[in-house]
């Protein structure tokens, strides 16, 4: 295994997660740590070489899916494993996947999930991390996505599906599950391989990565490939699609409501809000036994502004695919070696 992680300006992340990975209980013949920093200028790479078989330091920044490339194009592992650099692996991780490929030869590729016990504290942070930990756990099985935050594939399947899209700086991995998909290969998703998320968020990173990071983004993919009128796994089920339609219905009759003062809009925006979060209801419970009742009550507002997000994104999405239709640049040649820097 060739286990690849990119950074930019990371370094008080891989002081923790770097040391995870080294108290694996994989014996260490079996895989080597590579570390990329993207660009850093907080001396990613110097903590890293503390802990890495080998560092590659790039002078700017190209992103996590040019980083990560980079590192599978230099080593020699059958089975790539991505980490991101602020997930903790639990001591099993890396034995976990390893299993999974000598379980399964026909498997191209399997990822796993953040646990239940995020690092961050605070309302947001909680719930996005354990949000994640929820979806993935109740979508065990065949995936139709990859996420490279914990995840491994067959180096020739890698190849094969055209590495990762060095022009997305979001969704890249994403993006190589659906091409790994279409050329038949399976992927599973094993949320008992497990690592812990270090990153803290907030309100304001939570929203500009909701819309732009992610939801416009995977819209105009989805939108690309014609995938929207396809059932979806993880958060692309058909309920949350129904959930996000009614959030738009509320938002747009509430809007009536209160430009026209006709009470009836405003009966028929709170109708739409009561079924989206009549439809949350089990996913609120199980916060609610995580990390009890007022947590799952301060957790509402944030899932309705999650569905409204949904809706400017795919509004924005829509747009541009429109304007400039998302067109996937033909793979470039592998860069020439470089001097790797010795951990």
């Amino acid at each position: 295994m060739s286990v690849i992680v990119p950074v930019r300006d990371g370094a008080s992340l891989l002081a923790e997660s770097l040391p995870a990975l080294r108290a694996s209980d994989l014996p260490g013949e079996a895989w080597e740590l590579v570390v990329v920093d993207d660009g850093s200028g907080d001396g990613s790479a110097d903590v890293a070489a503390r802990f890495a078989d080998v560092v590659l330091r790039q002078p700017e920044s190209r992103g996590p899916a040019a980083a990560r490339n980079r590192g599978v194009r230099l080593f020699r592992g059958d089975i790539l494993v991505f980490i991101d650099a602020d997930v903790s692996v639990h001591g099993d991780t890396l034995r976990r996947l390893d299993d999974a490929f000598r379980a399964d030869a026909g498997i191209a590729g399997v990822f796993g999930a953040y646990d239940a016990a995020p690092r961050a504290r605070g309302l947001v942070s909680q719930y996005r991390n354990l949000l994640h930990h929820r979806i993935h756990t109740q979508a065990r099985g065949e995936a139709e996505t990859f996420w490279a935050g914990l995840g491994a594939i067959r180096r020739w399947v890698f190849v094969a599906a055209g590495e990762f899209d060095e022009t997305m700086r979001q969704l890249e991995d994403i993006d190589l599950g659906y091409r790994v998909r279409a050329l038949g290969h399976r992927i599973l998703l094993r949320p008992e391989i497990q690592g812990t998320h270090l990153k803290p968020w907030t309100l304001r990173s939570m929203v500009v990565t909701d819309l732009f990071g992610r939801g416009v983004t995977w819209m105009r993919l989805h939108l690309a490939q014609g995938r929207t009128g396809r059932p979806g796994t993880l958060n692309l089920r058909p309920a949350e699609k129904l959930f996000t339609l009614l959030t738009g219905a509320a938002a747009v009759a509430l809007g009536v409501g209160l430009i026209r003062q006709q009470p009836l809009w405003l009966i028929a925006s709170g109708l739409c809000l009561a079924s989206v979060i009549a439809g949350n209801l089990p996913l609120l419970r199980w916060f609610a036994r995580e990390r009890g009742l007022r947590f799952a009550l301060l957790v509402v507002p944030l899932r309705l502004l999650y569905y409204l997000l949904n809706v400017l994104a795919a509004g924005i999405g829509c747009l541009q695919h429109i304007v400039a239709p998302r067109r996937r640049p033909a793979s470039s040649a592998p860069a020439p070696p470089e001097e790797p820097t010795a951990g």
